[in-house]
């Protein structure tokens, strides 16, 4: 994926998913005017870096960038009551809310070079008093040789630039599922759904067994997984969202063009759709959503940021985001 097209498609997530804080945690009420100052101040300085951590050219130019703009980010949550402030300015940083504004979760990714995307993430915990309760995440999934079967914790998380949360309950625990995208190789992305909970010390865990594919005869092998992925074509357009009427996450079923289904980087959507629906505590896997197949566009397509024409569509940009 171009620099450019990573740019967009974070925008696009951005529109549609992250809940501003000024709506999502009422920051006019909680914000004092001075400190309101002080986080302009500094979000003047992380946008720029932000933006040189995507668009700089060279691989140092943007390492520097992605350490200068962690510390400055640090520094700026230090400042009490940083969890109510949006950063709204941050088009390139995924900053989305959970449902019950318990936690915000940041996430965005820089190019080491054609070949390899690194994540990066922090998870901001709500605080009685306004001080900072900071969960780096550490991404190893270039480590990984089966991710989907394991439970993890912040110093072994799966990468990922996450552009929507579901809040579930489970048995009185809160349980948030995860979807993102991953710029995996040069030749392939990923979607990911992933759970997150938190443990008695208050420590995230990501993943476990939530992901069910018992009554799906296709996929009798794999009865459960502790986290779920799709993985297609570098310039395939993909659906993986959740739809509130059907309390499901539906995605396109995929296919090798080429008829080799073991090239993962051939796989596009052939029409149909495959899902999720939330049943007894699980996701169950639903191998096909819909008795007919459906015509690309039909359900559900993200919404785009770009017109026709390939420009910017600059309507879109100022409606404001959904919640």
């Amino acid at each position: 994926m171009t620099l450019k097209k990573y740019f967009f498609l974070l925008l696009s997530f951005l529109c549609l998913y992250t809940v501003g804080a000024r709506g999502q945690a009422s920051a006019v009420n909680h914000i004092s005017a001075n400190e309101l100052l002080q986080f302009e101040k500094q979000q003047d300085s992380l946008k720029s870096l932000a933006d040189d951590i995507v668009n700089a050219p060279e691989p140092n130019q943007r390492f520097r960038a992605d350490s200068s703009f962690i510390r400055i980010l640090v520094r700026s949550l230090k400042i009490p009551h940083s969890f109510y402030y949006p950063f709204d300015s941050l088009l390139t940083i995924s900053k989305l809310y959970a449902p019950d504004s318990s936690f915000r979760i940041f996430t965005w990714q820089i190019k080491k070079d054609v070949y390899v995307f690194l994540q990066r993430g922090a998870i901001q915990m709500r605080t009685s008093d306004g001080s900072l309760k900071l969960i780096p995440l550490h991404d190893v999934s270039m480590f990984s040789k089966k991710p989907q079967d394991s439970i993890r914790g912040a110093n072994n998380w799966i990468g990922a630039i996450y552009y929507r949360i579901i809040q579930k309950n489970v048995k009185g625990k809160n349980i948030y599922t995860l979807l993102g995208f991953d710029d995996f190789t040069i030749n392939s992305n990923k979607k990911w759904m992933e759970v997150l909970t938190f443990n008695e010390q208050g420590q995230p865990v990501f993943g476990g067994p939530y992901f069910s594919f018992k009554d799906d005869s296709a996929k009798a092998s794999k009865k459960e997984v502790d986290r779920f992925f799709i993985e297609y074509k570098k310039e395939a357009v993909t659906t993986f969202n959740y739809d509130s009427s059907l309390n499901m996450i539906v995605y396109d079923h995929l296919v090798s063009e080429t008829d080799e289904p073991n090239r993962k980087e051939s796989y596009v959507p052939d029409g149909d759709y495959e899902g999720f629906v939330w049943r007894n505590d699980q996701w169950l896997h639903v191998n096909k959503v819909f008795n007919a197949t459906l015509q690309e566009g039909q359900f559900p397509v993200e919404k785009k940021i770009l017109n026709d024409a390939g420009d910017v569509d600059e309507n879109l940009l100022k409606q404001p985001p959904k919640k």
